[in-house]
């Protein structure tokens, strides 16, 4: 039985003193954390007030203290009277020395317990608490969620979990889930990093991704066509994939659908009614943002959809209507084929609006048809020994018009996040409003382009980079004059932004390996961000 914590800092730098487990004055009482405690500077003068010293600069710290405040209770009680003081999102696993159990609480962070032989031997079953699924998939994908309120208690002699609703003061009874990854998912299969594995895999996850059943896809596009005043929502990576889902709905379905990101969602809530409906895209399904905008959405009784690649997480969980992208286990923080699979969710649900389903779901198998071909060795070389041009730069630009604008954001995403390259994606015609200035001489920038009625207006946009000394690097189906170096992608229609993002996937990863960097964990980030 232990504990163990790969601190993201939020209160105080990263150090030792701020390193968890943290622990009370005596020492009997540790506990890890996920999240922020609001009140905690009121809590920590109030303890300090009752003699208790502290060591570290941290919220958490407060938690093993507030709980020694009340250890007559025992430890189970002890610790719900501890968190009922807290404010805030979190979760929390503790420990006592004097104790052979384990609790952990939930509140808005993710706590998910897997459990080892559950069914069939209980002398031999094991318990995990983790925030995210990967954790524990090489031991089992057998797991069991916490829901907001809840705290769970593993005793380690009886080998018993139970779980306790803090609100209702009752127990409650949990099914265990089986979530259908397996830990080689999980695992690099030869490949250096998990990131370039992801992003090669994207030749059989965008095919699982329409493999969605289709009465679901009808019903769900006619609630969309119904709805008085629909949204996406999402952040990052899903961010950019709502904005993309605004223009494809515009232009095949003839709807238009608002995209909020996520944080600044809530703000919104005076146009919501009952008859609105909110779609959230999440790949983890536990982006603190997104949850905190569908409660928002739920505060108007709004319904709300969900795509999520977490089968059983709290999006899921919280939807009305769900629907998995099939994506597989994703571990490097930089979104890959998460982000390709939702594009071709979202199209395939634009199409099945326009009354033309069928249609879609042609483009798209086609699509990954296609993305299977542009996946071999040579291609990833081609690109490599553009990066081995490029990755001393310090800026990069990225221009898109159309469906890929919001590629020509995701790119820099993609880029700023692996490689540390200071990079900007733009609206092709916003260039003569102030980016054009930050051009001078070998700058890279990289124009997507498709065969569509905004090809031109691109291709006249790296003209104006060019003439100014940038350098151009084309990702398109044709070549053009104007590239000094030319990505070729195969050209499909509306599903474009899916062909478009890919190749920049494989440049960032590239860019990343060539400056030292590793493109899975990047400094400051994390996979889940489950704090606000």
């Amino acid at each position: 039985m232990g504990v163990g914590h790969s601190r993201w800092a939020t209160h105080g730098i990263p150090s030792e003193e701020n390193s968890h487990p943290h622990f009370d004055c005596k020492g009997n009482f540790l506990v890890v954390h996920n999240g922020i405690i609001e009140n905690y500077q009121e809590l920590k003068n109030e303890l300090k007030q009752k003699g208790h010293g502290f060591k570290s600069d941290t919220d958490t710290e407060i938690i093993p203290h507030l709980i020694e405040n009340f250890a007559e209770l025992g430890f189970e009680e002890a610790v719900k009277k501890a968190v009922g003081k807290l404010k805030g999102r979190y979760a929390i696993v503790a420990l006592n020395r004097n104790s052979d159990k384990m609790i952990g609480v939930r509140r808005g962070s993710p706590l998910i317990v897997g459990v080892k032989n559950g069914v069939k031997d209980s002398d031999k079953r094991e318990f995990f608490l983790a925030s995210d699924i990967p954790a524990f998939l090489d031991h089992t994908n057998n797991v069991m969620y916490l829901d907001d309120e809840e705290m769970v208690v593993i005793d380690k002699n009886e080998r018993s979990i139970k779980f306790h609703n803090l609100e209702r003061r009752e127990d409650v009874e949990k099914r265990l889930i089986n979530i259908g990854w397996d830990a080689g998912q999980a695992e690099k299969n030869g490949f250096e990093h998990f990131m370039l594995k992801e992003i090669m895999e994207q030749k059989d996850t965008i095919m699982r991704a329409l493999n969605q059943d289709v009465k679901s896809i009808g019903s769900m596009a006619e609630k969309i066509n119904n709805a008085f005043g629909t949204f996406f929502t999402g952040c990052g990576t899903a961010g950019n994939v709502c904005l993309a889902g605004e223009y494809i709905f515009s232009k095949v379905a003839g709807k238009h659908i608002n995209f909020i990101v996520s944080s600044e969602f809530p703000n919104y809530h005076h146009f919501l009614t009952d008859k609105t409906l909110l779609i959230a895209i999440s790949q983890s399904g536990e982006t603190a943002d997104v949850l905190e905008a569908i409660e928002a959405a739920k505060k108007k009784r709004v319904k709300i959809m969900s795509l999520v690649n977490v089968m059983g997480s709290s999006l899921d969980r919280k939807s009305d209507y769900s629907f998995l992208i099939k994506a597989g286990p994703e571990k490097a923080v930089a979104s890959t084929k998460a982000a390709t699979s939702q594009l071709a969710l979202i199209t395939l649900l634009a199409y099945a609006c326009a009354g033309k389903l069928n249609e879609g779901r042609r483009l798209l198998i086609e699509t990954a048809s296609k993305v299977n071909d542009m996946l071999n060795p040579r291609y990833e070389k081609h690109i490599r020994r553009l990066a081995e041009k490029i990755y001393k730069k310090d800026s990069m630009y990225i221009i898109g018009r159309s469906l890929n604008y919001p590629m020509a954001l995701e790119s820099a995403i993609k880029i700023q996040e692996v490689s540390y390259i200071h990079a900007q994606g733009f609206a092709g015609g916003e260039l003569k409003h102030g980016p054009l200035a930050l051009i001078d001489k070998g700058t890279p920038c990289i124009a997507l382009v498709a065969e569509d009625e905004v090809k031109d207006d691109v291709i006249s946009n790296a003209m104006e980079i060019k003439s100014r000394g940038g350098c151009i690097i084309g990702v398109a189906p044709e070549n053009n004059e104007v590239f000094d170096y030319w990505i070729k992608v195969p050209d499909v229609g509306d599903a474009s932004p899916i062909v478009n993002i890919i190749p920049v996937q494989i440049l960032a990863y590239h860019l990343a390996v060539l400056r030292g960097c590793n493109p899975d964990y990047p400094k400051n980030l994390a996979k889940s961000v489950t704090v606000k």
